[in-house]
Formats: C-alpha cells, structure tokens, sequence
C-alpha cells in the first residue's frame, strides 16, 4: 500500500490547527467590520491591530509599516506598480529569475513606457551584486529582487544588494513569499524598503498576505475605495485571514531554529539518496545558500510531468520546474536563466518538506524514484550521454 507524501510546501501548506482555531470566532459570533465604531466593529479592529503587530515585530518592522493584502501577488503588484505610479516614469531593476507576479508586472510597466532591467543570475541563481551596481541609472525608480527563490531555493544577498539601492537613493523590494518562516528575515536588518509575504507559504490561510512598507516610503494605492489601510489599500480587512496569519507566523518564527535544522537534515539525506541512486541527476540552485526545506533536481532524459504524475502514483506530491500552458510544455525560466539548457530544465523535480514529514517519507521516495526514472528512461528516445 502507498504511502502519502506530501513534498510541494513550497507551492503550498496546510493550515496549522492553532491559526483555525484563532480565526473561527471571527467568522461566527465575532462578525464585525473592522471599521465600523460600535462594539462588534471595535472588536474586529482590536484584532487586526492585534495582528499587525505581531505580523510587524516578528519582521522587525513597526505596526504602522504593515498593509494587509490579498496574497503574495497582490503585494508584489502594490509594491511596484505602487512605486511607479508615485514616480510617474522611470527605470525600474529587477532579476531574470522572480515570480511572475514581478516579472509580468514589470512586463505591464514596460509597455506603459517604463525601462526594465532584468539582472542575470549565475549558474547556482545568484544575482552578483556588481551588475545590480552597473545597472543603476539616475532615472532608476525601483530595485526588485526576491529573497529567495521559489523554484531552486537559491538566497540572494539581499542586504548586500539593497545597501546598493540605498547608496543610490533607489526604494528596494524583496519577494519574500518564499523566504518568510523559513529563514530568518527583519528589514531592518536586510535594509529594505518594501517586503511582500503570503501567509499560505507559511502553514496560514490562503487569499492573504501583507506588504511591509518602510515610513516615508512614496508608495501610490492600486485599489480605491475607503480609507482602509491608511489608504493605501481600500477595502473590508479580512480580519480571519489576517488573525491566521498573524498566529500561522508567529508560531512558524518561535519554531525556526529547530525546525529549519530537522528540515535540513531530511534534505540533505533526500538529496544524497536521490543523487546516488539516481545516474545521471545533478542538484540545481546554490549548494549551501539555499532554502532548508527545498531541493531540485534534474535527471537527465526523463521528462519532469512525467516524473510528477508518476510519483502523484505513489502518493507523493511534488512539483515541477517546467509548466503546462496552453498545452504546449515549456521550460522553467529560472533553470533557463541559470544557463541549463532546455532539454535538461524539462527533467527538473522540486521537492521540498515541510513540517509533517519524517525520514520515513525520505527514504519512501528514495525508494520509489530511482526505478520511476529508469522505466522513464527504458521509454526515452534519447542516450545518456556521461
């Protein structure tokens, strides 16, 4: 009988047991809109406020830096098109290797007359810090580079590169969907201006998140309406959503130091087991600086969706970095970014753990994936080549 192995926490988590827990009154007898001034209004606002700040102090930020969103997507897009809208014109840097919530928001900025400049990674998905540096123009508006990245799990030097920003007098924003309760983050710390987080990456609710913006920060709303968020994003707060949040992260943070090294370890054993029983495979992304939970791997010859459904068999979930669109398979943009060449990005497998899972789990997958890749192979009208 299969086992069920849920290996895809970096596409998404499951809500911890303490963050229902923490938002079931707010959908019952607690009901009250956050800016309405009787009782059941300031009730709900008590507990946004309550939110905010726990939000802001596990980011080293203040309450008042802290705007509730929908999700990571919606506070990439607030950051950037928020930025540009306040500046008006202007040249925007980002990396070749974000989220499409940044690089197709770039896209939409670029057609409107914005410059975009999209920084090469090197071959582990670093961005180097001297071609942010020559990048930097007087018109330069923005700096927008993730902290971490979703695919390979490669962490950036962020305070490296938003020390450049600052030198320049240039805002400086950072994905850190990924990042957040993962490894350590605090803005101050990082020196950023702009900081996006998902509470769904981190064992919270889905459809919410936050944008940290820095005081003084020129940022434009997107969305009008009332004077929600210190206007800056109009709209009835999700006081569940943010509640859960707020608990989701405030435990993920507390358990960090010894959840990130049992993570860690069940990685490294994973990648090990994998890399020896699997000819042909190589690990993608920064061998050290990288996420704890998160590994990807390419083998040789055999497709990565077939990989998938074929683990999916077994009852383990993963991911993969190729996607399905319109029917047609194209390769991942980051492994393409990081010099690997097509066919090789096509076999690409994210794995990446999370707070269930055991060494038993490893070793199952271990166990299922040589032979899955090898029958795959059998199929392959290609050659291993050495």
């Amino acid at each position: 009988m299969n086992r069920t192995v849920y290996m895809d926490h970096s596409a998404t988590t499951a809500v911890r047991a303490e963050a229902v827990e923490a938002m079931l009154p707010w959908f019952g007898e607690e009901y009250g809109n956050a800016s309405s001034v009787h009782g059941f209004g300031r009730r709900a606002h008590e507990a946004l406020e309550r939110a905010r700040a726990t939000i802001a102090s596990r980011l080293g930020a203040r309450p008042a830096e802290i705007v509730f969103t929908s999700g990571g997507t919606e506070s990439d897009n607030l950051a950037i098109q928020g930025i540009a809208a306040a500046a008006g014109k202007g040249h925007i840097v980002t990396s070749a290797i974000e989220h499409p919530a940044v690089l197709t928001t770039c896209s939409v900025l670029e057609k409107r007359g914005f410059d975009v400049t999209r920084l090469p990674v090197d071959d582990t998905g670093l961005v180097r810090p001297a071609d942010l540096e020559q990048a930097l123009r007087p018109d330069t508006i923005l700096v927008s580079i993730m902290a971490a990245n979703s695919e390979v799990g490669t962490i950036q030097p962020v305070a490296e590169l938003a020390a450049l920003a600052d030198a320049a007098g240039v805002p400086f924003h950072t994905d850190a969907v990924q990042a957040v309760g993962k490894i350590p983050v605090d803005v101050d710390e990082w020196g950023v201006d702009l900081l996006s987080l998902s509470a769904h990456k981190f064992y919270g609710p889905k459809g919410v998140g936050a944008l940290y913006v820095r005081a003084g920060t020129r940022l434009r709303a997107l969305q009008h309406g009332g004077h929600h968020e210190q206007k800056r994003r109009a709209g009835t707060e999700n006081v569940p959503g943010a509640v859960g949040m707020a608990t989701a992260l405030d435990l993920i943070c507390a358990e960090m130091p010894a959840e990130a090294t049992r993570l860690r370890h069940l990685r490294d054993r994973l990648q090990q087991g994998l890399l020896d029983n699997v000819d042909h495979s190589s690990l993608n992304g920064h061998p050290t600086q990288r996420l704890p939970h998160l590994l990807n791997l390419t083998c040789e010859n055999a497709e990565g969706e077939s990989i998938l459904l074929s683990l999916d068999a077994c009852g383990i979930a993963v991911s993969t970095g190729s996607a399905c669109s319109s029917g047609s398979l194209e390769p991942s943009h980051v492994l393409l970014a990081m010099g690997i060449p097509a066919e090789m990005a096509h076999g690409s497998v994210r794995f990446s753990l999370g707070r269930a899972n055991t060494a038993e789990d490893v070793e199952y997958v271990i166990q299922k994936l040589p032979p899955i890749v090898e029958r795959l192979r059998s199929m392959s009208p290609l050659t291993i080549t050495s």
